[in-house]
C-alpha cells in the first residue's frame, strides 16, 4: 500500500523521493500491533492485565502511528518500551515481535528530507544510518540485550533462551526481509519512472534543437535565394528601363535574363515550401536536415555570368578536381559564391570580382575579392552583420561552421572586399 504525499507531508517532512507507506497501511499496522499485544497477554495469563496490558499496547499502537513523521525515533521508543515492559516484569510475551511494526515501517519507508539544521542534534540525528540498515542494527542490539537478560538476570539456561529468541529472531528476519524486499521494488519502479522522464525531456530538449537548426536553415536559404534574386532582376529591370529607347535589342537580353532568375528562384522557392507543407518528409534518410534546393558547384559560372549582365566585370578560377566534394560542401560554397557576389553587386562599388575556388585533398578554399573602395571596419556598408539588419555574412559563416570549417571577411588584396571560407572535405 503506498501513495503520493501530500502537500502537507512534504512541508512536514521536506520534498519526498517518493512514494511512502500510507497512513491507512500505518493505522492498520497499529490496529494489529494493540490486539496482538492484548491477546498475548490474555493468553499468557489468567486473564487480560489491563493495569498493564492495555497501556503497553495502545503505547506501541501510538510510536507505531508516529513513525509516519519520525520512523527512527519511533523505532527506538518501540524498542525501549518492550524492554522497559520485559525488565520490569509489566509483561512477559514476546522480546521482538511487539516492536515488529515499527521495524517493518522503518525498514520499508523513505528518509525524510527536513529542512536547513538548526541544531547540533539535528545534524546528529540526521547521520544516524535509515532504512534496513537502522532496523537490522537495532534488531541485533535487542536480541543481545534480550539473551543477556535471560541469561545473566533472569538464569535461564542457554538453550531456553535460544528457545525463546530463536522463534522470534526468525521471524523479526523474515519481516525485515519483506520489508526491505518491498522498499527495493518501490525504489527500482521509481528509478525507472525517473528515467522514463529524463529520457522524454531530452527527447524533446531534441526535437526543439533539430526544429531551430532547421528554421536557421530554411531562413538562410531563403535569404540566399531572396536577395540574390532581387538584387539580379533589378539590376536588369534598371538596363531594360535605361535602354528600353535606345537599344531595344539590350533591353531584351535584360529582360530575358531577369526572367530566368526568377525562374530559378521559383524553384528554388518551391522546394522550401514543400518542405514547410510536409515536415519530416526527409527524416528517414537525412535525419531531420532540411532539403536545400539542388545547387552545385556547377552553377558558379551561372552565378558569375549574371554578375557580369548586371555591369561588373566577373571572373572565375578554379584548380583542382571538384568530382570527390560532397553535395553538403557543394551547396555550402555554391551559396558563399552567390551571396558574396550579391553583395558585391549591391555593396562594393567597384567594377570588377573575381571567384577563386580552389579542390585540395582534404578541403575547399574559397575566395572572393573585389576591387571596390576600402569602408570603415574593412567590409562595404550594408553587407555586415548587424548594419541595417543584414544576416547574409551570420549565414555564411553558420554554413561553414555547421560543416565545420573556417570563415573570414575582411580587405582583400586590390584593398576592396574579400570573402574567404575553407571547407574540409571528408576522405
Amino acid at each position: 500500500m503506498i501513495e503520493e504525499r501530500t502537500g502537507a507531508d512534504r512541508d512536514r517532512t521536506g520534498p519526498a523521493e517518493g512514494p511512502a507507506v500510507t497512513r491507512a497501511a500505518r493505522a492498520a499496522a497499529a490496529a494489529v500491533t494493540a490486539v496482538a499485544v492484548v491477546t498475548a497477554e490474555a493468553l499468557a495469563s489468567d486473564g487480560p492485565l489491563l493495569t498493564g496490558a492495555a497501556p503497553y499496547a495502545l503505547g506501541l499502537a501510538a510510536l507505531v502511528l508516529a513513525a509516519g513523521r519520525w520512523p527512527r525515533a519511533a523505532l527506538l521508543l518501540s524498542v525501549q518500551t518492550v524492554i522497559a515492559f520485559r525488565a520490569s516484569g509489566l509483561s512477559d510475551v514476546g522480546w521482538l515481535w511487539p516492536a515488529t511494526a515499527a521495524y517493518v515501517l522503518v525498514a520499508a519507508g523513505d528518509r525524510p528530507a527536513g529542512g536547513a539544521v538548526r541544531h547540533r542534534f539535528d545534524a546528529l540525528v540526521r547521520r544516524v544510518p535509515d532504512g534496513p540498515a537502522l532496523a537490522v542494527g537495532v534488531g541485533v542490539f535487542q536480541v543481545v540485550f534480550a539473551a543477556d537478560w535471560e541469561l545473566f538476570v533472569a538464569g535461564m539456561s542457554g538453550r531456553a533462551v535460544v528457545a525463546e529468541l530463536g522463534a522470534e529472531t526468525l521471524w523479526l528476519a523474515l519481516a525485515l526481509a519483506a520489508a526491505t524486499a518491498w522498499r527495493n521494488g518501490r525504489n527500482w519502479r521509481r528509478e525507472e519512472a525517473a528515467g522514463r522522464e529524463r529520457a522524454a525531456r531530452e527527447r524533446e530538449a531534441e526535437a526543439r534543437r533539430r526544429a531551430e537548426a532547421e528554421r536557421l536553415q530554411i531562413a538562410r536559404e531563403l535569404h540566399d535565394v531572396v536577395a540574390h534574386t532581387l538584387t539580379v532582376v533589378g539590376v536588369q529591370l534598371r538596363v531594360a528601363v535605361e535602354a528600353l529607347e535606345d537599344d531595344p535589342e539590350e533591353a531584351r537580353a535584360a529582360l530575358t535574363t531577369a526572367q530566368e532568375v526568377r525562374a530559378t528562384a521559383v524553384a528554388d522557392l518551391r522546394s522550401l515550401v514543400g518542405v514547410l507543407r510536409e515536415p519530416g518528409r526527409d527524416a528517414a534518410g537525412g535525419g531531420g536536415a532540411v532539403p536545400a534546393p539542388e545547387r552545385g558547384l556547377d552553377g558558379v559560372g551561372e552565378l558569375v555570368e549574371r554578375v557580369r549582365a548586371a555591369g561588373l566585370d566577373a571572373d572565375v578560377e578554379t584548380a583542382g578536381d571538384p568530382a570527390g566534394v560532397p553535395a553538403p560542401v557543394a551547396l555550402a560554397v555554391y551559396r558563399i559564391v552567390q551571396e558574396s557576389l550579391t553583395n558585391a553587386v549591391r555593396h562594393s562599388g567597384g567594377t570588377r570580382v573575381d571567384v577563386r575556388l580552389r579542390y585540395d585533398a582534404g578541403a575547399v578554399r574559397v575566395e572572393i575579392a573585389d576591387d571596390g573602395p576600402a569602408k570603415p571596419g574593412g567590409r562595404p556598408a550594408g553587407a555586415g552583420e548587424g548594419e541595417g539588419g543584414g544576416h547574409g555574412v551570420a549565414g555564411m559563416r553558420e554554413r561553414v561552421s555547421v560543416l565545420g570549417g573556417e570563415f573570414a571577411v575582411g580587405p582583400g588584396e586590390r584593398g576592396g572586399y574579400a570573402v574567404r571560407a575553407v571547407i574540409p572535405v571528408p576522405s
